[in-house]
């Protein structure tokens, strides 16, 4: 269960990542970020996310449930941050239309 948590944080971080993009938002990590710039922000997002599970199966495989526990928290964070960047942008856009 803790790893299928994971697996849909992952995909919910790389839809809002993407998502993020569109409407203008850039990508914080430097290393992210030096992904994107080698290929695409699809491609460097989803590098960074299949560097991510594999290390998320490597601290299971290992006995290391409590920082997966961890991890998950931090990218439910990160996924509502995403949201409320994306949230920002479209009120931003609303505004300016008026």
């Amino acid at each position: 269960m803790i790893f299928q948590v994971f697996i849909y944080l992952q995909l919910l971080d790389f839809i809002t990542t993407m998502i993020g993009f569109r409407v203008g938002a850039g990508e914080a990590s430097p290393f992210i970020a030096k992904l994107i710039h080698l290929t695409t922000p699809a491609i460097g997002v989803g590098l960074a996310k299949v560097l991510g599970v594999g290390f998320g199966g490597f601290c299971l495989t290992t006995g290391r449930t409590r920082l997966v526990h961890l991890i998950n928290y931090w990218y439910a964070g990160l996924v509502i941050w995403n949201l409320c960047v994306i949230l920002m942008a479209g009120m931003r856009a609303q505004m300016i239309a008026h």
